[in-house]
């Protein structure tokens, strides 16, 4: 017999056929909640992939916080200290190893649904909405499974919920890039974030690749024979 944890829960794949914050302000009118959940470190050659969910607990939210993409250095930690005051947030870390093991696509699914998961248990909050930057996560078999989930493109300039998580992500990436490079100095992580530029790639062949890096995304740069399994990680982005 099905229970309602385990009922299937719909996603909905929305373009961008709707105003910016359309489920934020939907909620606030009915005194709800929204969650944004982005990532952070998908396209990398090496180090985690990091995802954040995050709750907005104020409705004034200031214009800076918006795409991290778009920020700088500074604006993002003037961003990122605003939220650690005006949301709750939760993060997900998928380590390289385990990308290599389940491939990209799986191992940023398995991140956001750690946050999320984390951030609801965490606060005892559950907001009327999940809305999620491009990826077609489910709650299948959890207790959070009756909560709407919306999937759009471009979700970082369509709602202020996804724009803090993204920033939120971000920051934290980063941080860790920047232990790594004190690690590994000869690799240059805190220039490139662990990103394939061509610098990165002519470390990797000069000084071969650390124990941070994804070895399924490596094969066409250490052997280009292998570039069809490359092709195929890479295909998940």
């Amino acid at each position: 017999m099905s229970s309602e944890k385990n009922k299937k829960m719909t996603i909905n794949i929305k373009g961008n056929d709707f105003k910016k914050n359309f489920y934020e302000k939907q909620a606030w009118n009915k005194h709800g909640l929204v969650c944004g959940i982005d990532e952070v470190g998908r396209g990398c050659l090496a180090g985690p992939v990091v995802t954040a969910t995050a709750i907005l607990i104020t409705q004034k939210v200031p214009d800076f916080i918006t795409d991290s993409k778009t920020l700088s250095k500074p604006e993002l930690l003037k961003s990122y200290l605003w939220l650690t005051r005006n949301c709750k947030f939760s993060i997900g870390i998928v380590s390289n190893h385990n990308i290599d093991k389940l491939n990209i696509w799986q191992a940023t699914l398995t991140a956001m649904k750690k946050s999320t998961i984390s951030l609801f248990w965490q606060t005892n909050i559950l907001p009327s909405a999940i809305l999620v930057d491009a990826m077609p996560l489910a709650l299948d078999n959890t207790a959070y499974n009756s909560i709407p989930i919306h999937s759009f493109t471009n979700g970082e300039s369509k709602s202020v919920s996804i724009a803090a998580a993204s920033i939120i992500a971000k920051v934290t990436r980063d941080k860790l890039i920047e232990k790594y490079d004190t690690i590994f100095p000869g690799y240059q992580f805190i220039e490139h974030k662990g990103y394939g530029t061509e610098k990165h790639k002519l470390f990797i062949k000069t000084l071969k690749h650390t124990i941070i890096h994804r070895e399924s995304f490596l094969k066409n740069i250490l052997n280009p024979s292998f570039g069809d399994t490359n092709d195929q990680q890479l295909s998940l982005l």
